[in-house]
Formats: C-alpha cells, structure tokens, sequence
C-alpha cells in the first residue's frame, strides 16, 4: 500500500479510523468558517485607499549609483533563497518531501517563483517607488501567499479541495493587485480585497496549522517562518524609528531580510521533513 492510499481516509469529511485521535477534530470547521466571517469582515470597512506617503521610505541613500540603495540590495536574499526553495522542491532529492502527494510540489514551486519574482519586482520599485511599479511589487507577493495556502489545504485538510482551488486562489490574488490599480487609476483604489489576500492568506495558514496534523515531520520550521514573517511586518511598521535610531539601517530593509528569513524556513522545511507514519500523525492533534 503507498503513501497515497494509506492516507486516504484523513482527508475523507469523515474517517472513522481517526475518531478519539484529535482533540480539536470537532473544532475544525466551525473555527476554519469563523476565520472566514472574520476575515470577509475587512468588507464591512470603507474602501481603503493606498496612502500617498507609502512611498516614502525613512532610508533614502544612494550608494554604488543606486538610489534607496539598501532597500533595493535587500532584495538579493529573496532571489537567493527562491533559488534554493525551486531545488528542495524539484530537484532530485526533493522525492522524499513530496512522497505523499507529489502534485503539491505545484503550489510550493509557485510559492518559491513568487520569492524569486519578488526580488526583481521589489527592486524594480524601490529604484524609484510609487504605484505603478508598486504593481510589480505586490503581483508576485500574491503568488507566495496563494502557494503556500493551496500547499497546506492540500497537505493537510483535502487533497483534491486543494488542487480545485489552486488556480482561482492565484487569480484571487493577482486580480486583487490588479483592482487595487485599476481603482487608483481612477482616484478610487480599494486595498480591501489586497489585504484578504495578504492577512486573510496567513489567518487560515495558521488554522491550517494548529487544527490539522500534518504528514511530515519537521514543521516547526514553518511555524518559525510565520513568526519571522510576523516580525517583518513590525519591522515594516517601524520604519522610521529604526531608522533614526543611528542612521544604520531602516525598519523596511529589516523588513525584507526577516521576510527573505521567513522563506528560507520554508525552504529548509522541504529539505528536512520525512513523512510520518499514521500512527505518529494520530499521536498529535496539532502536527506541529
């Protein structure tokens, strides 16, 4: 029997064989349906427009004839560790990170195409920022996050609920980018269904992740990746302060090399994970 078919019952609605093996099996949907309210709530709030001062970042310096020259460098890791992340997830000695399913090797090879993306569509904006390049900033960030959540449903809830939505997830977030533009073209951006995408994205992965066991060993390297996204978005928030604090370098520029840290967990989780036996998923409710 495969790996396949050894599995099939923990992504059926109802699995008699899992009954009494997790604590939380009772919680899953309705907690999964609440993110979503809350979630969708975002919808309730007045259309958010992109703020003018965006923008304007606290480090502004050229050097090497660059301007904003640490924020644009700063990219560099995105481009190293998307790298890395396409070879844990297609190259030879990736068999044993996907023995489960091999087709969720699809949405973890976007999720590393969005990285490496990013750091040229980053760059490109912050050579010279403002909305039209903040386009090609955010499209290929979408692809992450869409990757990353068709990878988990996948892995994790249902595998075929996870292929069906793999194609109209990417959709989702490229078109949120998109009608976010086309509404600032005409004095009328709505960042709201941007902000589903990105926030709403890393809500459910964190569901995701606490209600469902996993397959695999080694995730505590993805729950490390979503602390360290976490904290790149305080970086982010930060900006200014840090870096008037000495002048050295800016909250965004931290910014990307905690996010770059986030991705590289990741990439070293499907380096490291070795798939579990059903009797060591059972043992634990959350997986992790």
């Amino acid at each position: 029997m495969g790996p396949d078919e050894r599995f099939d019952c923990r992504h059926a609605p109802y699995c008699p064989s899992m009954v009494g093996k997790s604590e939380n099996s009772y919680m899953r949907t309705p907690t999964l349906i609440a993110g979503a309210i809350a979630t969708l709530a975002v919808f309730l709030w007045p259309p958010i427009s992109q703020a003018p001062d965006y923008h304007v970042m606290a480090d502004q310096r050229t050097c090497l004839g660059i301007a904003n020259c640490l924020n644009v460098l700063s990219n560099v890791p995105f481009a190293i560790i998307g790298i890395l992340g396409l070879i844990a997830t297609l190259g030879p000695g990736s068999v044993r990170s996907f023995s489960s399913d091999p087709w969720v090797r699809l949405p973890y090879a976007v999720l590393f195409v969005g990285v490496l993306t990013t750091a040229v569509g980053s760059s490109y904006y912050h050579l010279a920022p403002d909305n039209a390049r903040l386009v090609w900033d955010r499209l290929p960030m979408t692809l992450g996050f869409m990757g990353l959540l068709t990878a988990l449903i996948a892995e994790r809830i249902n595998r075929q609920v996870g292929r069906r939505l793999f194609w109209p997830l990417i959709a989702l977030g490229a078109g949120s980018v998109l009608y976010w533009y086309w509404g600032e073209l005409r004095a009328a951006g709505d960042l709201r269904l941007y902000v589903i995408v990105q926030f709403g994205s890393l809500v459910v992965v964190a569901l995701v992740l606490a209600l469902y066991e996993s397959r695999y060993t080694d995730n505590t390297y993805l729950i490390a990746g979503l602390v360290a996204y976490g904290v790149a978005k305080l970086f982010e928030l930060a900006d200014r302060p840090i870096f008037e604090f000495g002048e050295i370098v800016s909250g965004h520029t931290l910014k990307h090399l905690a996010a770059a840290a986030a991705i590289a967990f990741i990439a070293r989780m499907l380096r490291m994970r070795t798939p579990l036996a059903p009797l060591a998923r059972s043992a634990s409710p959350t997986g992790a």
